[in-house]
């Protein structure tokens, strides 16, 4: 049944049955409001998911497109060239729909989504807004009419007469604003049975037209398809047929492997592991590896089965010499050297057994291994920290920062290895390497010169921040403190030899300078550390933890880069004291004591920096050097003549007194602070109080060795004091 007639003769009564009436108009409307705005929300969702169905559908096509068959054999017969170019075919095809969705999606927002949107804003807004005036002019006359009728008749007749008068104009303003209310309920419902419906008729007819394009593509494609098909099917029957005899041959070629074995265009030619440099020392490498006689060219093709794909660059040398290794100078079996013209050094190799390596010596003409004693051990080309070795990175550096500095990956992106040995044989040259103003010709790539000053750190005969140091770079870094992780990298770094911090800044400034161009070369700070925190702070051992520290690497060189001018030109500040270290922490020692491996590694609790203070470090560290590297009876003796020093009359140096004893008294007991857990073999667990006997400086720096209850270990040195 159908909502009943609002007549306009009603709003002036406006009876309960006039007031029941328009109320069910209005809840009429506002079913609609609800509908069309779920309809339109719906109508959206489908729009969306028809445009991720076109993507997705597009994104087929186009993969089938690219896909192109490889048939076996130098020339297709008709039916593999039908059904090689299929693939091709669907794509047109599925193009071709899509392009049709695509109109249809388009035209849908603006015959769907935009007229329904419309008609729900203007007219039922419109009927809302309507229905808002309408309720507050009934409000309005309702309590002007309340007044009215409580006027009391004993007032004047002029007054009664004007408050008359303004109840008609009310209830006349009232009947006009209720009359406008209905005539617009009216027109609402009225118009949603042709503005809300054609919306829907003309999107309908867009999918109509969209599956009609559907059906006259399938009958265009019909004539391929017939054809495809019986291609199909011939390619099927020839399979059959031939599936036999390839089976057959198969099985002669598993009873006879070596009758059908092809003919080599190379002297000798499989698989040898081949030994590398890397960061942690030196690992073997498989390579395919062939060889020319004539040519005396040998290609080395790094190659693993058990991951299906090659692992690098192939290289290419000329042989020079061959060489059996002796089994005594390497723990590999069925090992040989090769020399070659156009790489320095020596390239180790492994047969994959003896009769492999026989003949891969045999057919580079090898020789047996000369035994002198006498033979120096190193080889001409080794890399140091001299002349020679500070003039290649200058080059190097020279050559990126003026024609490389914005190459995207810049040390990162690694070069040719053939390429890159090829120059640093040149630069290693010592008839070259003295001409300080020859720069790398433009003839290199910008890689390759990355690439070789890499090499040549890796090179050399321990990493640039030094094994000794390498702990205490990594413990500054786990820090949890940025300004302490920086105050104890400042220290150690001044505390590395001449030589290796000078080329420590010279490349810190480089890197500085690369990472300030990081939006053309894509490298950051912290790019820049994955790239050289295994090169300048590998550690001398392979292991598990080492390799769990690598990240650790990579902070102490992000430091390094970011604090480059601090750290490089001021000297570094004092470490701070234990009171300072503990405030320091996220958590006060009352709750949870840090660790070890938490707490910084300082030497003293002295003030800030001055001339005395560099003076009374230098005193110290030579005093030290002495407690180590002599017994107690040879430390008494050279007191006297440092004793007058230590006890001067300085007042900066009287700081040191009360909380460390002097150097030259080498055995003390001291008192623990704070517990302790030990992470190393090397190192003591205790509690806090704990009294340690025979204490005294010990060869790791930051560290004292102690004895409790009868073992000797390692003792943080700001965790106790001196009793």
């Amino acid at each position: 049944m159908g909502l009943p007639a609002l007549e306009f003769s009603d709003c002036c009564l406006d009876s309960p049955h006039f007031r029941e009436t328009l109320k069910s108009h209005e809840a009429e409307l506002d079913k609609t409001n609800k509908f069309i705005k779920e309809l339109i929300k719906d109508g959206k969702s489908l729009i969306s998911a028809l445009k991720n169905l076109s993507s997705a559908k597009r994104k087929f096509a186009d993969s089938l497109n690219e896909f192109k068959f490889q048939c076996i054999g130098d020339a297709e017969t008709d039916d593999e060239m039908c059904i090689a170019r299929s693939l091709q075919e669907f794509a047109t095809v599925l193009r071709n729909l899509e392009d049709e969705r695509i109109r249809m999606i388009e035209n849908a927002s603006e015959v769907l989504i935009t007229p329904l949107e419309k008609f729900r804003k203007e007219q039922i807004g419109a009927a809302k807004e309507a229905k808002k005036k309408y309720d507050k002019e009934t409000e309005k006359y309702c309590g002007i009419l309340e007044k009215h009728l409580n006027l009391s008749s004993k007032k004047k007749e002029s007054q009664l007469q004007e408050a008359d008068s303004q109840v008609d104009l009310v209830r006349q303003h009232f009947y006009e604003v209720s009359l406008e209310y209905v005539f617009k309920v009216q027109e609402v419902q009225e118009r949603k049975m042709f503005e809300f419906v054609e919306p829907l008729l003309a999107f309908l007819q867009g999918l109509f037209t969209f599956y009609h394009h559907g059906y006259e593509l399938a009958k265009d494609f019909n004539d391929f398809k017939t054809q495809l098909t019986i291609s199909i099917q011939n390619t099927r029957n020839r399979f059959e047929g031939t599936r036999s005899e390839v089976e057959s041959l198969m099985k002669k070629m598993k009873e006879n492997p070596l009758e059908h074995k092809t003919i080599s265009p190379y002297t000798m030619e499989g698989y040898l592991y081949v030994q590398e440099k890397r960061h942690f020392g030196t690992s073997w490498v498989k390579h395919y590896c062939t060889y020319q006689r004539d040519s005396k060219q040998i290609t080395m093709v790094p190659f693993d089965q058990k991951s299906g794909g090659k692992g690098g660059e192939d290289e290419s040398v000329t042989l020079k010499s061959c060489t059996r290794r002796k089994t005594d100078s390497i723990e590999k079996r069925f090992c040989f050297d090769v020399e070659a013209v156009d790489r320095p050094g020596v390239i180790t190799m492994q047969a994959l057994s003896e009769e492999d390596r026989r003949l891969w010596m045999e057919a580079m003409d090898g020789r047996e291994p000369v035994y002198n004693s006498n033979k120096d051990s190193q080889s001409e080309g080794t890399a140091q920290l001299d002349s020679i070795g500070f003039s290649i990175i200058k080059k190097c550096i020279h050559a990126v920062e003026t024609r490389g500095i914005n190459e995207q990956g810049l040390y990162r992106i690694v070069g040719v290895n053939s390429r890159v040995q090829k120059l640093l044989s040149v630069l290693m040259d010592p008839k070259t390497a003295s001409e300080t103003e020859m720069d790398i010709c433009a003839e290199w790539e910008i890689k390759t010169i990355t690439s070789a000053l890499k090499t040549y750190l890796r090179m050399l005969p321990g990493p640039l921040m030094m094994y000794q140091f390498q702990r205490s770079f990594i413990k500054a870094a786990k820090l949890e403190n940025q300004e302490s992780r920086v105050s104890e990298i400042h220290s150690l770094v001044h505390r590395l030899p001449e030589k290796n911090r000078q080329m420590l800044q010279l490349l810190m400034n480089h890197l500085a300078n690369v990472a300030n161009n990081h939006k053309q070369n894509l490298m950051t700070v912290a790019n820049l550390g994955v790239v050289f925190g295994p090169t300048l702070l590998r550690p001398q051992e392979e292991t598990v933890a080492a390799i769990m520290d690598i990240k650790f690497q990579n902070i102490v060189i992000e430091i390094l880069i970011e604090n480059h001018e601090k750290i490089f030109n001021t000297v570094p500040d004092a470490p701070l004291t234990n009171a300072q270290l503990h405030l320091s922490r996220k958590k006060s020692s009352d709750s949870k004591p840090p660790s070890c491996s938490e707490r910084p590694l300082t030497l003293f609790h002295t003030v800030q920096s001055t001339e005395k203070q560099e003076q009374r470090n230098s005193l110290i560290n030579s005093s030290l050097e002495s407690v180590v590297s002599s017994n107690a009876n040879s430390i008494l003796n050279s007191s006297s003549s440092l004793q007058p020093n230590m006890n001067s009359s300085d007042p900066d140096l009287d700081v040191l007194k009360p909380t460390r004893p002097n150097s030259l008294t080498p055995f003390r007991k001291a008192k623990a602070l704070y517990a302790c857990k030990a992470e190393h073999d090397s190192e003591l667990s205790f509690t806090a109080g704990t009294v340690f006997d025979n204490v005294h400086p010990s060869q790791e720096p930051g560290w004292l060795e102690g004895t409790l209850n009868g073992k000797t270990g390692l003792i943080p040195e700001n965790y106790v004091e001196f009793l």
